[in-house]
């Protein structure tokens, strides 16, 4: 299993930007795939980005599409999310999460590996 720590939330104005890191521990960080996930109040949670474990593939929902760019550093087990052109409606817990099925994966029940969790606000 890995460990996964996520940091970088805040409260930002809309427009602005933020970048979260998800730091992993343990051995296996480079042969999992991982994703970012959200969460807002009363809602489920959805899939944001995703990358695959050599950083070559990436996936985004249409939501965040040309304004999120996820990345990772196999190096220091570390996998990342730059927000940028953020609006209200972003404003949720955002959660690290990865797993290890073939491929690249979208779905919330083919990662089982999650972090505790972020928050990000974005004000009008």
């Amino acid at each position: 299993q890995v460990q996964l720590v996520e940091s970088g939330g805040g409260l930002v104005q809309a427009g602005g930007s933020l970048r979260l890191s998800c730091a992993a521990s343990g051995r296996t960080f480079s042969s999992r795939y991982m994703g970012w996930f959200r969460q807002a109040p009363g809602k489920e949670r959805e899939f944001v980005a995703g990358i695959s474990r050599n950083g070559i593939s990436t996936r985004y929902s249409e939501s965040v599409k040309g304004r999120f760019t996820i990345s990772r550093d196999n190096a220091w087990n570390t996998v990342f999310l730059q927000m940028n052109s953020l609006v209200p409606e972003d404003t949720a817990l955002y959660y690290c999460a990865s797993g290890t099925l073939l491929g690249l994966r979208f779905d919330v029940r083919e990662y089982d590996n999650w972090g505790q969790g972020t928050q990000v606000t974005v004000s009008s």
